[in-house]
């Protein structure tokens, strides 16, 4: 089984690209915005996903003038936005698989949901 590599790139390259100080960086891990992963000599290394975070950490400091806190509380607010998402999508996913499964099983289902579809094509026709 082969291994996916992924990047990895360390403080002083990532404090480069972004013309901060690594103090930063360090910083943000600090505060827990990010969460670079550590070898065993205790090294930081950044992948493509913190990179990704670390550019909307800065967008929100350096072009919307948000603090440390407020930039907690959106990065939080992101994740939560996206951990509903996911499973609201779950949900539609289930709810079709369902839909579709009875729609097989049961012919009045059918004529139901034609008449639904129908009354739906009136309405926003007539809008």
């Amino acid at each position: 089984m082969k291994r996916e590599k992924t990047k990895l790139f360390t403080i002083g390259v990532v404090a480069s690209m972004f013309n901060i100080h690594p103090q930063t960086l360090r910083l943000y891990e600090k505060e827990g915005l990010i969460k670079p992963t550590r070898s065993r000599g205790r090294t930081r290394y950044y992948t493509e996903e913190d990179i990704e975070r670390l550019e909307f950490i800065l967008t929100l400091s350096r072009d919307l003038g948000v603090n440390l806190a407020g930039i907690d509380i959106i990065l939080r607010m992101k994740e939560h936005m996206e951990e509903l998402e996911a499973q609201f999508q779950k949900l539609v996913e289930f709810i079709q698989k369902e839909i579709s499964e009875a729609y097989q099983r049961d012919e009045s289902i059918k004529s139901i949901v034609l008449a639904e579809r129908k009354d739906l094509f009136k309405v926003l026709k007539n809008r």
